[in-house]
């Protein structure tokens, strides 16, 4: 999703959170807004590096959440890749590339 109009549709929320919420995340770096792929006249909000390297925080916040915040049995979505597999649990590696632990 890349247009105001597609996020406000999604995620249905009022417009003047949308508008706050995506205000501040330009603001911080996260999103920035470009002229459309379409070339049309509107606005589109694209990720900035800044918000590629919040990728790995949110997979990690949201495999957490899964783990620790349903009730067993309870459904949840699944994060899937762009094949259409589910994502594997995120593993942080040493640089040999073994997975770290505690």
């Amino acid at each position: 999703l890349r247009r105001f109009g597609d996020f406000q549709k999604n995620l249905g929320i009022a417009k003047g959170m949308l508008t706050t919420r995506l205000r501040t995340l330009v603001e911080l770096g996260v999103l920035e807004q470009v002229a459309a792929s379409d070339g049309s006249a509107y606005q589109e909000y694209a990720l900035t590096k800044r918000g590629h390297d919040l990728f790995p925080v949110v997979v990690g916040l949201r495999q957490w959440g899964e783990a620790h915040l349903y009730a067993r049995g309870e459904p949840h979505s699944v994060l899937l890749d762009q094949a259409g597999q589910a994502v594997g649990q995120l593993v942080l590696p040493s640089k040999s590339g073994k997975p770290l632990g505690w």
